[in-house]
């Protein structure tokens, strides 16, 4: 989580290319309380009229909201729209400054009319044809490649990427050494031979391999056979309530759906693009950059209509879902034993400590760090009240279970908090069977409990390190001092 929260700030340093089909969206609100006397149709009594970014647009105005520097380029008519949409532009924070206009040319809008949350109707006024100007476009690409760190094709299919241009712009990169994202759009992804990555939806991926994409192995599947046939990189593909997959030739991590509320999911493609080569762009990890593109999505979908996901938000959510991880990290016995056969089946090392962690101390912090960095994941047994009133006094423990399960469940090195009841931990111990056992090197192999039984299946046993000095009594006779 530190790592992604870090991976936050430096999207302030991403400069990005975007190219692709720009539209004006309008959001027209109102309410309808008649029916109209003409026609067996609702009448919209119209509040207000909302001009947003579309198409590429929206991933350009996502881009700012990150507060990256993004280079757009595009095709406009020389039309009221087109005024209307590079006006629009300037006042979002995006340069129109290598925007190509286009005589004859229809700049597409499309209007939503909408009653509460419920979209009446929507009406679009577009050209859809190859653009004529594509030498100019390509002029501008070339002119803007040396500034940026990535590059992203929006395809909407409204003419603007044609297959020569296309083609040209993604040997530019390539020459340039820019990486090259592509949101697709059609059934053939030959078009897009030598991108590093594209990013197709899930129905969006069936119909451009005709191979089912409902589980995981068949995305991977489908995702793989693009890669193979098509001469790209990696697939990340986007699930709906399924989250997000991301497939290279050797590997495939799947991310679980981070949205709490769906309200509206247009756009939601344009705002993983623009997060995603972000974060590539400053040099980060597929995987991370993935998880960044699928935490802005799980944001952007709980608003309406065509909006974008702010460097703030990201930080937010992120802390939401770590409180949430937190939650999910304090298991019952049962549950924990489940996880950790998992775990297990997945070729993990399962490691085991315990002990009544009240008023966490840098010695604790220090057992547990050594505790993880001797396993895999980490599962820690944690005493209840009850039981540490019994081995500890009546006046303890100064924080009760549920605070100190909490706190133990907030830390990265920590994987599982298990509160147990019985004085010893073996019991716990024995339904785990975890492959480590770490104590406190104050122990001896001999004296640490379940020991025995962890080395009777080939487990083993490692003695920790003390910081001197530290303990939660220490801690309290300073504080009555």
């Amino acid at each position: 989580m530190s790592d992604l929260a870090r991976h936050i700030d430096s999207l302030s340093r991403a400069n990005v290319l975007c190219l692709g089909d720009v539209m004006l969206d309008r959001f027209v609100y109102g309410s309808v309380d008649r029916v109209s006397p003409e026609a067996p149709i609702p009448v919209l009594r119209v509040d207000r009229d909302v001009p947003k970014l579309g198409g590429a647009g929206n991933v350009a105005a996502n881009l700012v909201a990150l507060e990256a520097a993004c280079r757009f380029v595009s095709v406009v008519g020389r039309d009221g729209i087109g005024t209307d949409l590079l006006a629009l532009l300037r006042r979002e924070g995006v340069s129109d400054g290598a925007i190509v206009i286009e005589d004859g040319r229809q700049t597409t809008v499309k209007t939503r009319f909408i009653a509460g949350q419920q979209q009446l109707l929507r009406t679009d006024i577009e050209t859809v044809v190859p653009i004529t100007v594509a030498d100019r476009v390509l002029e501008r690409v070339r002119e803007l490649l040396p500034d940026v760190g990535g590059v992203i094709l929006s395809d909407y299919g409204k003419g603007v990427l044609t297959d020569d241009l296309v083609t040209a712009v993604i040997a530019a990169a390539r020459d340039a050494g820019r990486t090259v994202v592509v949101d697709p759009k059609g059934r053939d992804y030959r078009r897009y031979r030598g991108a590093d990555i594209v990013t197709p939806n899930r129905k969006e991926l069936m119909e451009a391999t005709g191979l089912p994409a409902r589980t995981d192995e068949e995305v991977i599947a489908a995702a793989r056979h693009l890669i193979a046939t098509c001469g790209i990189g990696a697939v990340v593909a986007t699930r709906s309530e399924q989250g997000m997959s991301v497939v290279t030739a050797g590997d495939a991590v799947h991310l679980p759906a981070e949205a709490r509320e769906v309200f509206d999911v247009s756009g939601a493609g344009d705002t993983v693009v623009a997060t995603l080569t972000a974060a590539l762009s400053v040099g980060i990890d597929l995987v991370d950059s993935a998880r960044l593109a699928n935490l802005a999505a799980g944001i952007v979908v709980g608003k309406v209509g065509t909006a974008v996901v702010r460097s703030a938000e990201l930080l937010a959510g992120l802390h939401e879902q770590e409180w949430r991880q937190g939650e999910e990290k304090v298991a019952t016995r049962d549950t924990a034993a489940e996880r950790a056969e998992r775990w297990r089946l997945r070729g993990k090392r399962v490691g085991f400590t315990n002990g009544c962690f009240d008023l966490l101390h840098p010695g604790h912090i220090a057992l547990l760090k050594q505790a993880r960095a001797a396993c895999d994941v980490l599962v820690v047994g944690l005493n209840s009240d009850d039981s540490v009133k019994r081995l500890k006094g009546e006046s303890r423990p100064v924080q009760n279970e549920t605070a100190r399960a909490t706190v133990l469940a907030s830390l990265g090195c920590v994987d599982l908090v298990v509160i147990f009841g019985e004085d010893t931990p073996e019991t716990l111990i024995r339904t785990l069977r975890p492959d480590v056992l770490v104590k406190g090197a104050d122990y001896t192999i001999a004296t640490v409990v379940g020991a025995d039984f962890v080395q009777s299946y080939g487990g083993k046993v490692v003695l920790a390190d003390l910081v001197q000095g530290q303990s939660t009594t220490n801690t309290i006779k300073r504080m009555k001092g």
